[in-house]
């Protein structure tokens, strides 16, 4: 045990090493860090109110007192796209969630109780003959438009993903000598699954929601593009790009900042999940 224990450590500190040695994974941490300050510092941050209209003050372009201009309504861009970091990180943190806290169970029982593996594996097989954001809007579409069933939409997409993954790991997992040895304990097979199984299981999880994470705000804003997500006066990047795209010839200012937004978001999520794969790669060993 202590010998396991030293190994996966040996292996933490080289994954770690080499994170550290990824420029593309600390400037997405660094952005990450940055996303996150700003949105739990908005009000302060935010120089006007993100819903406050002046319509006398519509379309003026990027200057001293609005740094990226005003809207069709005359508000603040700049201060819109702050508070709109809020709802791009609930988004990502909620749509994960539901992805994970669904989909990790039916991965685990599947894996682990063969005889569930094929009707749950059929069901997820279903689910995944649809690609993610037609799910996502057939769902809304169910449900109704609004943020918070867009959340739900693009969690539940996520959810065969999430299950395949820990399927896999599972079925690598199981077969080790240790979980052999904790039945002929007499291991309960949940104890197993909680204690030996799950643990064990993670890296790849953790990475994939990371990476997951990118694409829940990009689905989250196509859906507020469509109508189908953050409803006026939210302050989403998606919505606020889809009013944009109407004064894109007057003003192409109003859809040039939160695109880069939803940009910079995505592809600093994506550079740390690929820092993390490095970090997490089981096949790291100790030279």
């Amino acid at each position: 045990m202590n010998e396991e224990r030293t190994m996966r450590m040996a292996r933490l500190q080289i994954g770690w090493k080499r994170l550290r040695n990824n420029p593309a994974a600390m400037l997405g941490a660094i952005i990450i860090v940055g996303l996150v300050l700003v949105a739990i510092f908005a009000p302060w941050i935010a120089p006007y109110s993100p819903i406050e209209q002046s319509v006398r003050n519509r379309f003026q372009p990027p200057s001293s007192v609005h740094w990226f201009g005003t809207d069709e309504l005359g508000r603040d861009i700049f201060s819109r796209i702050v508070y709109g970091s809020r709802i791009s990180l609930a988004v990502g943190v909620l749509a994960t969630g539901i992805g994970a806290i669904i989909g990790t169970p039916i991965g685990l029982l599947s894996g682990y109780f063969r005889s569930l593996d094929g009707v749950l594996m059929r069901l997820m097989e279903i689910m995944m003959a649809f690609p993610g954001i037609l799910l996502a809007i057939a769902i809304v579409a169910a449900l109704g438009p609004g943020l918070i069933n867009a959340m739900i939409a693009v969690g539940i997409a996520a959810v065969p993903n999430y299950a395949r993954i820990t399927r896999s790991s599972v079925l690598a997992v199981k077969t080790q000598e240790y979980i052999t040895a904790a039945k002929a304990s007499g291991m309960s097979d949940l104890g197993i699954i909680w204690k030996h199984i799950l643990p064990n299981s993670m890296a790849p999880l953790i990475v994939y929601s990371t990476l997951n994470f990118s694409s829940a705000v990009l689905s989250a804003a196509t859906l507020s593009f469509l109508g189908l997500g953050a409803q006026p006066p939210q302050a989403e990047w998606g919505a606020m790009v889809s009013v944009a795209r109407q004064y894109l010839q007057v003003a192409p200012f109003t859809a040039l900042f939160p695109t880069l937004a939803i940009f910079i978001t995505v592809l600093a999520f994506n550079f740390l999940g690929d820092g993390l794969r490095d970090w997490l790669d089981p096949k790291v060993r100790v030279s």
